[in-house]
């Protein structure tokens, strides 16, 4: 087939609303080797470390300016008891992760380790609650040890454990997927509890809270709806109740089914299509949400936040399945920067994404081996090459790009994807080529103001299917692409898009 050609109109002029940096969040949850021996080696390890955490790990992320991390779970979150990870850590209470490989967990990683490494990240903490096997006093004491100043019960305690001044921690989760492993509960009763444990999450001194109410699987918007209620009112136009300020889903990107993912790298181009087809879906998901959110809520003071997205394959042989290690492909990479672009577009509701997860798990930004080695992951890439778009005034991007696209079942994937915006007087334009086989002639038509000269980088490899070993660390890596030129008119840029790749062009605006 013939490379395919195409335009894009961008109206620099007309500044839509700001890309929260919360949208590049990041997840660390207790599951197989994302905290023990990923974040953290502990203080005896030969690896460079702080406190315990490691180092080039802490390094490799910063470079990504991680605006926060969730933690401790996930599943995990509803079976964690804050008070087991306090205090000396030879004292400190075992348990068994029923949830990940059934293993025993020493609570070394706690609350006290987990506020150190937000801090070496230069990350907001994101704390998910227990609800699923905790109490409301539970949790409303964890809030008051992390964030009240002064004198109290908790306070107290906190600096028996070595911590004087408080932390600011803005972000709670009320529970997570309460209606599956957070306590398989109904819509409605888990919306009485999110209205319950939010009172009694407190904001102290200048800590101002952002509760996460635990929403929805995919696209369960009847979940979505009974929490909508319990804040505001059908089609009226009161400021909603401040019980919660955010409202979360879920939604991971497979080829085949949840019995059957596939493998994260043997795959030919249907399961290629088929997984970048059903990432695609984030954007009918995250637009039905929000629809049943503005009847609720017109005015958009309740943030969406989709804090658990990315791919998930079979793990990888040999390892034990309930600690879901996989590698991560240029397909991962192209499937990330496909969400970012759905990200921008609806950067008017959605507020945060968490990727699942950071280190070692699922869609991970970093792989560490047996050898000691760490490994950045195609994925890791996108996050790095995107992340000038954090907090930047999103741009409308028009395409028209007659045929691309390819049919998967009685769908079809549109294999062009772009977004665009502007901060200090910058811009950032990321495009993906999705098709496997064919490339692509785009060309920018920039209105509005003048942009100045142009640098751009590619992240593409020989096949999808690339990936980056120990021994192969730049298999999957970005480079300076000289593919973009100005028109002849000198009015755009026209870019000439490889098959497989994801491209980021920026340049200064007059």
């Amino acid at each position: 087939m013939p490379d395919r050609s195409g335009t894009a109109v961008i109206n620099l002029d007309l500044e839509g609303p700001v890309i929260s940096r919360h949208l590049y969040g990041h997840f660390a949850e207790h599951l197989g080797r994302c905290i023990y021996g990923g974040f953290w080696v502990g203080e005896d390890s030969p690896i460079p470390n702080e406190g315990g955490i490691r180092l080039d790990v802490v390094e490799a992320l910063r470079r990504l300016n991680i605006p926060n991390l969730r933690w401790p779970g996930g599943c995990f979150a509803d079976e964690y008891h804050w008070t087991d990870g306090i205090g000396p850590r030879e004292g400190r209470p075992r348990m068994v992760n029923t949830h990940w490989g059934d293993v025993e967990e020493n609570n070394h990683f706690g609350t006290h380790e987990f506020m150190a490494l937000c801090d070496l990240l230069g990350a907001d903490p994101y704390i998910s609650g227990n609800v699923g096997s905790g109490t409301v006093k539970e949790m409303s004491d964890w809030v008051e040890y992390l964030t009240r100043p002064g004198d109290s019960p908790m306070a107290r305690l906190r600096r028996e454990n070595g911590r004087d001044e408080p932390w600011r921690v803005p972000f709670w989760g009320l529970g997570n997927e309460t209606w599956g492993c957070g306590g398989n509960m109904r819509a409605e009763h888990y919306a009485d509890l999110a209205r319950q444990y939010a009172t009694y999450c407190r904001d102290h001194g200048d800590n101002k809270l952002y509760r996460i109410a635990a929403g929805a699987s995919d696209d369960d918007y009847a979940w979505t709806e009974t929490l909508m209620k319990q804040i505001s009112c059908f089609g009226c136009e009161a400021t909603p109740k401040n019980f919660f300020q955010g409202l979360s889903f879920h939604y991971y990107t497979i080829a085949g089914t949840w019995e059957a993912k596939g493998s994260a790298t043997e795959f030919g181009n249907e399961d290629y299509y088929r997984t970048l087809f059903n990432a695609q879906r984030v954007d009918r998901l995250i637009s039905g949400h929000s629809a049943v959110m503005d009847v609720y809520d017109p005015g958009r003071k309740v943030g969406l936040v989709l804090d658990e997205w990315g791919t998930w394959w079979e793990v990888e042989p040999g390892t034990n399945p309930g600690f879901l290690h996989q590698q991560n492909t240029l397909r991962d990479a192209l499937v990330a920067g496909l969400h970012f672009d759905v990200f921008h577009r609806h950067a008017e509701r959605l507020f945060m994404a968490n990727i699942a997860q950071t280190v070692n798990v699922l869609q991970a930004m970093v792989l560490t081996d047996d050898q000691e080695r760490l490994i950045l992951t195609p994925t890791y890439h996108v996050f790095e090459m995107n992340k000038g778009h954090q907090d930047a005034r999103a741009l409308d991007v028009h395409l028209r790009v007659p045929g691309a696209g390819r049919a998967v079942g009685d769908g079809e994937l549109r294999t062009v994807s772009a977004s665009a915006s502007v901060r200090d007087d910058t811009l950032l334009i990321s495009v993906s080529n999705l098709d496997a086989e064919d490339g692509l002639t785009l060309t920018f038509d920039l209105r509005g103001r003048a942009a100045g000269e142009h640098t751009a980088r590619i992240l593409t490899a020989d096949r999808p299917q690339a990936h980056n070993t120990g021994e192969a660390p730049g298999t999957v890596a970005p480079r300076a692409f000289d593919g973009v030129r100005r028109t002849e008119d000198n009015g755009g840029l026209r870019v000439e898009l490889p098959p497989h790749s994801f491209v980021t062009i920026e340049a200064p605006l007059s």
